[in-house]
């Protein structure tokens, strides 16, 4: 048994098929199938059952991820170590992000942390299931970190540092009978038609909450993939929507309201997983973050 077998069945038991282990490993599906087959025969027992369209474990695959993953964690704490003495950070990061991420310049904030760890290696990647997805790919171990927005009680076996918020605004065609206010009681928008992000999406659990906590009915009839959209859908006619205010500066044939009554803030936080210590490079990214939020004046007032 070495270590690259460990790997790989982790990679299959976490994605779930050989295709998107090899994509991870960067190998071929025949090399990852190969390593761990020499695996079952020095451990004398099948891990994994591949007669489903997803790979599962069996009982003793279940009992060996747990074995499998803190020895992985413990090789990587060790190179950690060795890399820190020698002055130089190394490893990769799988990081999650949001498909709207305004609130933060990700570009600027990656492009600080290669100056000061140029060895470490990002990989991104963005959960078109939002907020709800990148946690689940925590939990799984498929992420290291996330960006994600969770209003109100945190996920068991998750971490969160909360970075920014923003206010949602509710945002109405020109011509609405709305448009003549500046600000509307929740109470006054039941029976709307809403424009809102799929279920998942941070932004729909903090108008949904917002709704049930003011026992408002609320009717969402059209579901948008990019927030960023919602303002064009409402100049035609299509409903309303509440928006942050990030996105709304040059927004024109729409009105802009206040909404009374309702907690409508957008929290943006990074997640990480309770039950597993980060890795060194991990951890800088997270100080990078940490340093950046403190001294970036255009975030949104907290």
């Amino acid at each position: 048994m070495d270590l690259r077998q460990l790997e790989y069945f982790v990679a299959v038991a976490e994605e779930g098929t050989f295709t998107r282990a090899g994509a991870r490993l960067h190998v071929v599906q025949s090399a990852v199938s190969a390593a761990i087959k020499t695996l079952e025969r020095e451990l004398g027992a099948t891990l994994l059952d591949r007669n489903s369209k997803r790979v599962l474990l069996t009982d003793a695959g279940e009992a060996l991820l747990p074995k499998a993953q803190a020895v992985l964690d413990a090789a990587t704490a060790a190179r950690d170590a060795v890399a820190e003495v020698q002055g130089g950070l190394t490893g990769t990061v799988r990081l999650g992000t949001l498909t709207s991420m305004s609130l933060i310049d990700l570009p600027a904030l990656l492009g600080e942390f290669h100056r000061r760890h140029p060895g470490v290696l990002v990989r991104t990647s963005a959960a078109t299931s939002g907020s709800q997805g990148l946690i689940e790919q925590l939990l799984d171990r498929r992420l290291d970190l996330a960006f994600a927005s969770l209003p109100g009680e945190v996920p068991g076996g998750i971490l969160l540092d909360e970075l920014a918020h923003s206010v949602m605004d509710l945002v109405v065609p020109a011509d609405h009978p709305l448009a003549t206010c500046t600000e509307v009681p929740i109470a006054d928008l039941a029976g709307l038609d809403f424009i809102d992000s799929p279920l998942g999406y941070g932004n729909r659990a903090v108008a949904d909450r917002a709704f049930a906590a003011a026992s408002v009915p609320r009717r969402v009839t059209l579901e948008m993939s990019d927030i960023y959209t919602g303002v064009d859908y409402v100049r035609h006619g299509l409903g309303v929507a509440l928006l942050p205010e990030y996105i709304l500066g040059d927004a024109h044939d729409v009105k802009t309201l206040k909404v009374t009554g309702a907690d409508l803030r957008w929290p943006l936080g990074l997640a990480r997983p309770a039950g597993r210590t980060p890795s060194a490079a991990a951890r800088a990214l997270i100080a990078v973050v940490q340093d950046v939020f403190r001294r970036d004046t255009r975030r949104m007032p907290a």
